[in-house]
């Protein structure tokens, strides 16, 4: 926040940025009449307000993604179907043709990086693993999350414990990433296979892939409630957005906490 505030008055400074453009800039929500943007979030939490696509309006998307583009240097959006993207990306591209604009159909993400925005790398990187290729979508959607955060991820796709050998030729490469997001349906083993294997965090995903008894994931939900494995958490059925921010605040928590020790090592 520092170095923004401090870019914002040598722009004042210098006249290429009004007090009003400033004061905007500043404050820490901006209502749209149909939306209240959290401007602020960035500054608290350390990552901008995430856009739910799902059940809104193709120009109210538009206008919140583009009032986000003002205050943020990075813009996600998730749940956008194939209809909602193409509006998005006609209207955004027109208006920014010199930035980038990504869609991704499986995960249903729609994102913005600015091309002025130098990213800061992370130590690791975040394991996504996922029981089956019925949960690729939903894997992606954690993935990219986490990605848009700024970290690295490494996947491992279609390693459910129905061919268990196929995980356990992974596990070495799973055990060194900083957390573990396990998706899976059906009854949702996988996550406290892999909680039993490794010594990280593990974020559990269940997915509402599988026939009757499941119940659209409440069968691999209350698996991992239940689960008998130290050290996992579940999130919601199908929600791997939430898995990749959550995977992504525990990233960004220790990397935080590195350089502030690196920095005061550096004092003394």
């Amino acid at each position: 926040m520092k170095d923004s505030l401090t870019e914002w008055l040598t722009q004042v400074q210098n006249g290429t940025l009004s007090v009003q453009e400033a004061r905007g800039k500043m404050q820490s929500y901006e209502e749209l009449g149909y939306a209240t943007l959290d401007t602020d979030r960035e500054k608290r939490t350390g990552f901008p307000e995430v856009i739910y696509g799902e059940g809104k309006a193709p120009a109210h998307l538009l206008g919140i993604f583009k009032r986000l583009m003002h205050h943020h240097k990075k813009v996600l959006a998730t749940r956008v179907d194939e209809a909602k993207a193409s509006f998005l990306l006609q209207h955004l591209q027109a208006d920014h043709p010199e930035e980038t604009f990504h869609y991704h159909t499986e995960a249903r993400t729609l994102h913005w990086i600015s091309r002025h925005y130098a990213e800061m790398p992370k130590e690791g990187f975040i394991a996504v693993v996922c029981a089956g290729t019925s949960d690729f979508s939903v894997a992606e959607e954690a993935a990219i999350t986490a990605e848009v955060m700024g970290n690295r991820v490494e996947r491992t796709y279609d390693v459910g414990v129905a061919g268990l050998h196929r995980l356990l030729d992974k596990v070495s490469q799973i055990e060194q990433a900083t957390a573990v997001i396990v998706v899976a349906g059906m009854e949702g083993a996988l996550a406290s296979v892999i909680g039993g294997l490794v010594s990280k965090p593990v974020i559990a995903v269940p997915t509402s892939v599988g026939y009757g008894a499941s119940m659209n994931g409440l069968a691999a939900l209350l698996s991992m409630l239940s689960s008998c494995a130290s050290g996992v958490s579940v999130v919601n059925i199908d929600n791997g957005f939430g898995a990749g921010y959550y995977a992504a605040t525990l990233t960004y928590t220790i990397d935080r906490a590195v350089r502030k020790a690196l920095d005061e090592r550096k004092e003394v």
